[in-house]
This record gives structure tokens, sequence and C-alpha cells, in this order.
């Protein structure tokens, strides 16, 4: 069975857009936005929310996204800008990622970048830096997951990379019930992946409405 390039579980405002402008990224602002949790609040209130640290959460649809984000992933490929907000060249290695020593990947990841730096271990999680071309980097994050698929995890710049390369075999992407107005963009309309995709459009009684592409 071929391995998949999956985008899951990755959550857009109505108006298309993931992230803010690169520029509004900081330490302080991951995501760049003001109040970014609306975006993946729906996944924080389920039942299987990894980081849960009380009982209870939702069950249903949202649950079962939130439970199959990990199923049969071998590797991840982000972006450098998914990694921390850093540009330019390393000033020092002293940053490991957001995720403080127990990195929610458990797999070998792939951060995407120009300015390479050694790769590290944290807990079951390999970050690798490296410099390459969409195809490239896939094929060795294929390798390194042994067979199992490997999982596109943003951001959005990122994403529309492997879409134009024409990379991506499926996406998940969980649209929210508001406007953002400004920033990094996935699509102005999810029609534009229809003359390579098929979609199926399935609203959650959370708010949110998921978007399931998978290539024709």
């Amino acid at each position: 069975m071929d391995q998949l390039l999956k985008v899951m579980n990755f959550n857009v405002s109505s108006d298309g857009i993931g992230a803010g402008p690169g520029e509004d990224q900081s330490l302080e602002r991951p995501f760049g936005l003001d109040r970014p949790e609306r975006l993946f609040s729906w996944a924080g209130a389920t039942a299987s929310w990894p980081m849960r640290t009380e009982p209870g959460g939702s069950r249903g649809l949202d649950d079962y996204f939130t439970r199959e984000f990990a199923w049969n992933i071998g590797a991840e490929i982000m972006g450098r800008n998914k990694f921390g907000p850093q540009r330019g060249p390393w000033q020092d290695h002293d940053w490991l990622g957001w995720w403080g020593d127990e990195p929610p990947f458990h797999t070998p990841v792939f951060v995407m970048t120009h300015h390479e730096r050694p790769s590290f271990t944290l807990s079951d999680t390999t970050f690798h830096f490296v410099d390459g071309d969409p195809a490239s980097v896939l094929r060795q994050a294929r390798e390194a997951a042994q067979g199992k698929d490997v999982r596109l995890g943003g951001g959005v710049t990122t994403i529309r990379q492997f879409l134009e390369a024409d990379l991506v075999d499926t996406l998940h992407v969980a649209v929210s019930p508001f406007t953002l107005g400004s920033g990094l963009r996935l699509w102005e309309s999810p029609d534009e992946l229809l003359d390579r995709f098929h979609l199926d459009v399935v609203p959650s009684p959370s708010g949110v409405t998921h978007h399931l592409f998978w290539r024709r």
C-alpha cells in the first residue's frame, strides 16, 4: 500500500486564514493571532485531546478526528515557523520548539528550513532540519516513516507548497465559524482544490465544519 501524505486537523477561519502575517509571530504569539485558541477549541474540548488533564470531554465527530490524528503516522513534515518564530540563520541552538520536553509527535519530524542545524531528540521525537524542495523532503520523511503515512503539519505556507507540487493525498481542514480578515490564507474558497480532490463537507455540533479532501 502507498504511503499517504496527509494534512490532518488543520484549522482555518471561515475566510480561509490559518495564522497571522509572519511578522506578527513571536514567542508570545506562536500563531501571530489574538485568541488563536478559537481555531482549535473544538479539538481541545474532546475526550481524546492529548493534553487533557481532567476527565470528560465531548465524543462524536470531533473526538473521532482528534483520535485519528496519530493513527498510522510514521513521520511529520513542518515548516520552520511551525517549529519556532526565528528567521534567518540560527543565532544559537537553545530553542527546541514550542512543546517542551515531551513533544506531541512521537515520530521523526522534518523541519523545512534554508538554515540547517544538527538534529536533536526530545523523548521519542527526533527533529531533523532539512533544506530541500517538497519532493525531496517527502522522500526523506517516507523513508523514516518505515511504511506508515506521513503527516504534513503546516503551517499554511508549507501546505500550499506541497499542494502546488501536487504531493498531498488527503486533507482534513476544520473551518471555524468566524472571520479573521487578514493573515496567511490557505484558500479563498475550498472549491479551488476541486480540480484535484473530491470533497465532503461535514458540519459538527461544535460549530466547526470539517472539510475532507481526497485525490480524484
